[in-house]
């Protein structure tokens, strides 16, 4: 099964809201910028019942060069990670009971 396109995504939105199209689309879009300005500014965006976005500092590491096995400096940098709700995860892929 092949995953929803953007364009499948608003036709989906739209005929569970009642928008039209284009509103579906700015609704997305909305969204999609309110996530990136907040997890910016304060580090996290939550989406209830799906999960989160978090902003993290990554320490500088000794890492090593796969082909000629060369110890090499990885910078400190600054990572984005999505952190999926325990009521997404437990309906996705429920645990073994």
């Amino acid at each position: 099964m092949a995953a929803l396109t953007k364009t499948m995504i608003v036709s989906n939105l739209a005929e569970a809201t009642g928008l039209n199209k284009k509103e579906s689309a700015q609704y997305l879009e909305t969204l999609a910028a309110l996530a990136i300005r907040e997890t910016k500014r304060s580090g996290q965006f939550t989406i209830p019942g799906l999960g989160k976005l978090v902003k993290q500092q990554r320490k500088a590491r000794m890492g090593r060069n796969p082909q000629t096995g060369e110890a090499i400096k990885i910078p400190a940098k600054t990572v984005v990670k999505f952190r999926v709700a325990k009521a997404a995860k437990d309906a996705i892929a429920p645990g073994k009971k």
